[in-house]
């Protein structure tokens, strides 16, 4: 997976825009375009809540184009709260744009992505950037109720064509999402997700049934963001090239077996056949 890290700075953004998207769910654009002209599809930054007084907190980059990024937050506690209730105006620092992206090096014709809940806000950069080089993109994306289904019609209005699911059949397939994913004709020949690590164990696995080749954006909470704590990490196998390279960690050895690799420095994305969870 490509990376940027090199290009990791502390940006200080003024608030742009606030939307709520959802109960619960807001979307916060920001004034950002040293951040913009460095971000890359699948990148996430470290946002300091504004008063300084809390850890920060690690979100997808959801938007980036012009002078305006974007994040997606679901509020969960204090420092989520404090981010979404952000005035107008207001400055907040991020530090980033931090991880691997998805990896775009080939060209692909027909990409599905799957995305759960405030998943999806990883994924629209990937979307977008697929649908400029020609590729057709199909979004397949669920949620509790529907009213939880945040910004589907900005993929749509994007170029996607749009699947939905509710856990509680209020809107589209009653069920899962990946259940609504298996009963395709449409095989793609790449599959994008991000979203509940058991939605994305799932989407693992109805990818090596259907031997499709799938990235996955994991969802975890970081403690630093640049991999110094050690404090999220996943089985990978040895071989891949995203297994961390230092000497206790001997390539010796058959290539399946796993080392630990780091979501915030080695991922967040992830080729899901490497990961031995």
């Amino acid at each position: 997976m490509p990376t940027v890290q090199s290009s990791a700075a502390v940006h200080t953004t003024t608030v742009l825009d606030r939307t709520q998207l959802a109960p619960g769910i807001v979307v916060i654009g920001l004034h950002a375009p040293h951040l913009v002209g460095v971000t890359r599809p699948g990148h996430f930054v470290m946002v300091v809540p504004p008063a300084g007084e809390r850890a920060a907190v690690a979100l997808g980059v959801y938007e980036a184009e012009g002078e305006r990024a974007s994040f997606m937050l679901a509020v969960c506690g204090p420092r989520t709260r404090e981010l979404a209730d952000a005035a107008v105006g207001s400055q907040i620092d991020l530090f980033g744009p931090l991880g691997n992206g998805f990896d775009f090096s080939r060209r692909y014709a027909n990409v599905a992505i799957v995305a759960g809940g405030v998943g999806i806000a990883s994924l629209f950069l990937a979307a977008q950037a697929l649908i400029a080089s020609g590729t057709r993109v199909r979004l397949y994306y669920g949620a509790r109720t529907q009213s939880l289904l945040a910004d589907a019609q900005k993929f749509a209005q994007a170029g996607c064509t749009v699947h939905c699911a509710t856990d509680d059949g209020s809107f589209g397939h009653r069920g899962f999402i990946t259940d609504l994913f298996a009963q395709t004709d449409d095989v793609p020949e790449l599959l994008l997700a991000c979203g509940p690590s058991p939605m994305l164990r799932a989407v693992g696995k109805l990818a090596a049934q259907m031997k499709l080749p799938t990235q996955l954006s994991l969802e975890e909470t970081f403690a630093c963001g640049v991999g110094a704590c050690w404090g999220c990490v996943v089985p990978i196998e040895r071989g891949s090239k995203q297994a961390p390279r230092f000497p206790m960690l001997s390539t010796d050895g058959n290539r399946g077996d796993p080392v630990y690799a780091r979501i915030c420095k080695e991922g967040p994305v992830f080729w899901a056949h490497e990961l031995r969870w």
